[in-house]
């Protein structure tokens, strides 16, 4: 099942050309700030390179959190031991 992505033309001074957020379903929203439509229209192959790169960059974050997880899980296996290990002892 395919997911649309929201995109929201805005113009306003305040916030930047391009803004990727999330609304209030927790899905991605893009918002194309039309203040900034000449640098978006020089930079438009640019700013479709960006998302070429896009995924790599999400996969070093991701990765990163998985091996934060597993060290945690590694280190709750560790304690379960050492509590299984103690009790076995102390009920031994």
């Amino acid at each position: 099942m395919k997911t649309n992505v929201e995109f929201k033309l805005v113009q306003d001074i305040e916030l930047p050309p391009l803004v990727i957020s999330m609304n209030e379903n927790d899905m991605p929203k893009v918002v194309l700030n039309t203040q900034h439509k000449i640098w978006l229209s020089l930079n438009r192959r640019l700013i479709l390179g960006i998302f070429e790169a896009l995924p790599e960059k999400l996969d070093m974050i991701l990765d990163g959190y998985l091996r934060e997880q597993r060290m945690f899980e590694i280190d709750d296996n560790n304690m379960q031991r050492q509590i299984n290990s103690q009790n076995g002892d102390i009920n031994g």
